[in-house]
């Protein structure tokens, strides 16, 4: 098997190392919200979120294109104030993967602090203990099968992504030639053993990571609140 360049693969591990970090401080509290609100926003941001899932990558990619591009408000300040664009660089290519894994962050902890209840965190209220605390010493140690099922595949699929990170990102080596496009790319220049050794690598972390997900899931079950 001939030996790829590994410098995709490495900037692939960064990115969803970075974006699955990212999403699990911005996907808690949303997760959180949506569990336990009665507003009537609710549907409206349960589907925004869950909006990945079903529209295609190439669209979500030029709106953020378009969003981030020097010519938006967002991208002009970021350029005056830094003298650097957001689009093809690896910052956007941050900010478009956290976009496109929300829902594998966001739908796992829903479903986990929904299985929770509200009798555990009641408890924990009238032990005088605050809304944080029972948070992080009740809520979040009943969840951890929701947690480790949001992180891994956060993490995986972030790491399979390519018409979002191609159009946001371009090509460029060494800042956001990800995996992904790397094999893209060995595919249209016919080196197929190159590709065939990337690809491998994905598919068998792919069925090693949802292995692991469903192994945890079967020995440690939810027990609702």
């Amino acid at each position: 098997m001939v030996l790829p360049d590994l410098g995709p693969l490495l900037l692939t591990v960064r990115l969803a190392a970075i974006t699955t970090v990212v999403l699990l401080i911005v996907g808690t509290p949303l997760a959180w919200w949506l569990a336990h609100t009665r507003s009537r926003m609710k549907s409206v941001v349960e589907a925004v979120t869950a909006l990945p899932l079903v529209l295609p990558p190439t669209v979500l990619g030029f709106y953020l294109l378009v969003f981030l591009s020097p010519n938006s408000t967002l991208g002009g300040l970021w350029l005056t104030a830094t003298g650097t664009t957001l689009t093809f660089s690896f910052l956007g290519l941050i900010i478009a993967s956290a976009m496109y894994s929300l829902p594998f962050m966001v739908q796992p902890l829903q479903a986990a602090f929904e299985a929770v209840g509200r009798g555990p965190l009641e408890a924990a209220a009238s032990l005088r203990a605050t809304p944080l605390d029972a948070f992080l010493s009740v809520a979040t140690p009943m969840a951890v099968r929701g947690y480790l099922t949001a992180i891994v595949l956060t993490f995986a699929h972030t790491i399979g992504e390519f018409g979002v990170v191609l159009m946001v990102g371009g090509n460029i080596p060494g800042r956001t030639k990800v995996v992904s496009i790397q094999i893209y790319e060995e595919v249209e220049t016919i080196n197929y053993a190159a590709a065939h050794s990337l690809a491998a690598i994905l598919l068998a972390f792919s069925f090693i990571v949802l292995l692991a997900v469903y192994t945890f899931n079967r020995r440690f079950p939810v027990h609702p609140g």
